[in-house]
């Protein structure tokens, strides 16, 4: 999906006021997350890099939250499938 801010999909399919942004350049993914109910979200939180969750998922590996699902790769990339460049 696409709004304003950009490409988006949501990270967490049961909350739809939270949406994780994704831009791709040089082959870089960049994501940031929006929350409709913490708009300080957006302004304190920039754009992190594919390869700063792939460190982060590392780091929380066996606890209750897992970067990998909110900071999908795959739901990123079908973002861009088939997008003008």
């Amino acid at each position: 999906m696409k709004d304003r801010r950009g490409y988006y999909y949501y990270p967490f399919i049961a909350n739809k006021k939270v949406r994780m942004y994704v831009r791709h350049k040089d082959g870089v993914f960049w994501f940031r997350m929006w929350n409709q109910d913490d708009p300080d979200l957006w302004v304190e939180h920039g754009w992190i890099s594919y390869e700063a969750v792939q460190q982060a998922i590392a780091l929380y590996k066996g606890k209750q939250f897992d970067p990998g699902h909110a900071y999908d790769i795959e739901a990123a990339r079908a973002l861009f499938d088939g997008a003008p460049s």
